[in-house]
């Protein structure tokens, strides 16, 4: 290392964000996450006794991926290495290798290959890593706010233990609120700031468990908070709010968290609860998500959820697709909340939905028989002499504008796939069904 990289690395120590100088260096100061760094877990013990197999932490931004990465790294005695996935690639994890398989040949040390947003990385470069990661060349710590079962290859899933961590609590926030504003030596207390009781409720809240955007709105709130009378930076709940400037939402239009929202959106429409159904809305529309995405997933609910029991469901959530499209926000709002209103009040059947399901399972499962002699095609020429479409009784022609006769093919004429309900709209198609199927089936005179 020469002197310039030397002198860099002083400086990121003094001048990098209050989150990062916080981070802690032992087990011993890491806040929260205690389902897998407590005295009695898996991951402690493995860190204390060095004997790390790959590992891949998992969870929301904020939460500790890299912190505890850095905690493995002051702790163990394996080479340490550290690489990001949004800007290395190829050619930087090669470079790890060979180091690493010096050290191991030369000196018998093993190499830990941090790689922090390790779903970044393509298959083809997450491959890169198996031989290596399977004989012990190196051993992988994967950082990401994805599902790794979605995002990372199962070959290197196999091979590693996966850790999820949780959103810290609001107690965790706290307890790293007030360690920042008193540390002198890698926090803020060398400023003399104190915090107001309801600032520090406030700011735990709206954090929403992420612990980086705690640090860097009291970081904002010290930096820029002149001094009172007394000498000491007073962060109140008005500094506080300016700081966080709205409430932190942990959603990310890509990754889990807008998965689980949509999910909630969606059953909270089909279990008929308008007001969690609209809280969602909200929640969504407040993150940015696309008023597209939306729309479509009402229009989906409202066929799969609501289908003949309220058939206008449908036709309100796509009057609503059109009109969002054309109008956009802020007003877009307004009509989506009418449709998600709509769809979450009306009355609910999934029996359409089953119906084509049920269908198509059958389609799957056997040879396609061939559609009943009357009921094919008798207009092209020759289809008189092969016997097409001879036998069909036109259903115009009888009373109440139905005729019993077969519809569907050989070997299938037993089967029943749509089951109305006795809900909604549904119970009339019911009714109507007993009405035509129970009486004669004469001509029209």
């Amino acid at each position: 290392m020469d002197i310039f990289e030397y002198m860099r690395e002083q400086n990121m120590e003094t001048e990098s964000p209050l989150a990062s100088r916080l981070r802690p260096t032992t087990l011993e100061e890491v806040v929260g996450q205690q389902h897998i760094v407590g005295k009695d877990k898996l991951l402690y013990r493995a860190i204390k006794a060095d004997k790390l197999s790959s590992i891949i932490f998992y969870g929301p931004p904020g939460t500790g991926k890299t912190t505890l990465a850095k905690v493995i790294a002051n702790t163990t005695s394996a080479e340490f290495k550290q690489i990001n996935a949004t800007s290395a690639g190829k050619k930087d994890m090669e470079e790890v290798v060979e180091q690493a398989k010096e050290s191991r040949g030369m000196y018998g040390k093993k190499t830990i290959l941090f790689i922090d947003e390790i779903h970044r990385f393509n298959k083809g470069q997450q491959d890169y890593l198996l031989p290596f990661v399977e004989d012990g060349t190196i051993i992988l710590i994967g950082a990401t706010t994805e599902n790794p079962y979605f995002e990372v290859n199962g070959a290197l899933l196999s091979r590693s233990v996966i850790f999820e961590l949780k959103k810290l609590s609001k107690e965790d926030i706290k307890v790293l609120l007030l360690r920042a504003v008193t540390d002198k030596e890698k926090g803020l207390g060398s400023y003399n700031a104190v915090m107001d009781e309801d600032a520090l409720e406030f700011l735990a809240d709206v954090c929403n468990g992420d612990a980086r955007a705690a640090l860097t709105a009291i970081e904002l709130g010290v930096l820029t908070t002149d001094r009172s009378e007394d000498g000491k930076i007073h962060i109140t709940i008005d500094v506080a709010s300016e700081c966080i400037q709205k409430r932190v939402i942990s959603y990310d239009k890509t990754g889990d968290n807008h998965y689980d929202t949509v999910s909630a959106f969606i059953k909270s429409m089909r279990g008929s609860d308008p007001d969690a159904a609209i809280y969602y809305l909200a929640r969504m529309l407040y993150a940015g998500e696309d008023i597209k995405f939306i729309a479509r997933r009402i229009m989906i609910c409202a066929a799969e959820d609501v289908g003949n029991a309220d058939p206008m469901a449908l036709v309100v959530a796509t009057s609503a697709a059109q009109a969002v499209e054309r109008i956009g926000m802020p007003e877009a709002q307004i009509i989506l909340a009418e449709a998600v209103n709509y769809v979450a009040c009306a009355p609910k059947s999934n029996a359409s939905c089953e119906s084509v399901f049920a269908a198509m399972e059958v389609v799957r499962g056997m040879k396609t028989p061939p559609v009943p002699t009357h009921l094919q095609d008798a207009h092209y020429k020759g289809a008189e002499r092969l016997g097409h479409g001879l036998g069909y009784k036109y259903a115009h022609d009888y009373k109440n504008h139905y005729v019993k006769q077969q519809y569907l093919p050989d070997g299938l004429t037993d089967k029943v796939f749509y089951h109305p309900t006795d809900i909604g709209y549904e119970k009339t198609i019911q009714e109507y069904f007993k009405k035509i199927k129970g009486e004669s089936e004469e001509p029209k005179e």
